[in-house]
């Protein structure tokens, strides 16, 4: 664990609240903003009736203040840039040395942005997306992709470890982005087969535990077939990560796949049977009722 230190965390989502949670159990003194004041006052709730003290705050500036180390963990290019820049942003309460720490999924032409206007204020940052669902936030077993310089990865680093299974240090500031579009890029992909596979196991009239037991232990293992089989199988997808945040993400990575050259036809293609699932009203449902768009067959056995 790290020595403590004055943090403050921005975004109290299924993620951000969990991680926020995290820190104060670790000693840290931690200061938390959401723009919801509905959801700040659910998780202050929470927290006193575990013990644990967090101090809240009227606006991102006011929180940033003092802080060694700003966290930002919102929703998209947007969010992130409300609550970072202008009057009332981090980056205004902010003091000069301190570290901003992105774990939001944005774009990387955001992530290199944010990270000149820190320059511009002696303010180190880094892009820290991260992935494990609702799930690894809440059992402090996320994987987090970093793209920063090593000093701000040493700083960082500790104080993640609160609620992080794995860290990486990918490359300079954008490459955190970049690794998690590519992490995004191959769980559509294999959310895709693994939706197409349990059609085709139903339809032949197999036992869908036992087909599970069988192919789990081979080359087709994945995190999704371990986490999502279950649920998939049972029609139950009232949880998790949402479909409009995966399109979210995968419009990041076709836009900078886009700018690299590069053709990503798996991608668009998985992307656009998201929009469908979208269309019908399934945008908040867990990235896995993916499979709705795929009817049941018949069995002709």
């Amino acid at each position: 664990m790290s020595d403590s230190l004055n943090l403050a965390f921005i975004g109290l989502g299924v993620m951000g609240g969990p991680m926020t949670g995290h820190l104060a159990r670790a000693g840290h003194s931690v200061t938390a903003y959401n723009r919801s004041p509905e959801r700040a006052e659910q998780w202050r709730t929470t927290w006193e009736a575990e013990g644990l003290s967090v101090n809240f705050a009227e606006t991102p500036k006011q929180a940033a203040q003092n802080a060694d180390i700003v966290f930002t963990c919102v929703g998209n290019d947007a969010d992130l840039e409300s609550v970072t820049l202008g009057p009332d942003g981090v980056l205004a309460g902010m003091r000069s040395g301190a570290l901003l720490v992105d774990h939001t999924t944005v774009s990387a032409n955001m992530a290199r942005e944010l990270a000149k206007s820190c320059a511009a204020r002696d303010i180190d940052c880094m892009d820290a997306p991260v992935s494990g669902g609702q799930a690894g936030a809440e059992n402090g077993q996320l994987a987090i992709m970093c793209g920063a310089s090593d000093d701000a990865m040493n700083r960082a680093q500790p104080v993640m470890e609160c609620y992080a299974k794995t860290i990486v240090h990918v490359g300079p500031v954008g490459a955190g982005q970049t690794a998690k579009m590519a992490n995004q890029m191959c769980i559509a992909g294999v959310l895709a087969g693994l939706s197409e596979a349990i059609r085709l196991a139903e339809a032949a009239g197999l036992d869908l535990d036992k087909t599970y037991e069988a192919i789990s232990g081979g080359a087709a293992q994945s995190w999704q077939m371990n986490n999502r089989w279950s649920t998939m199988t049972a029609d139950t997808f009232d949880f998790g990560f949402a479909i409009d945040w995966m399109r979210k993400d995968l419009g990041y990575a076709l836009a900078e796949a886009d700018r690299l050259g590069l053709s990503s036809p798996v991608t668009a293609l998985v992307d656009q049977f998201y929009s469908e699932v979208q269309a019908k009203g399934g945008g908040r449902l867990d990235t896995s009722a993916l499979i709705t768009r795929l009817p049941k067959g018949t069995n002709t056995k």
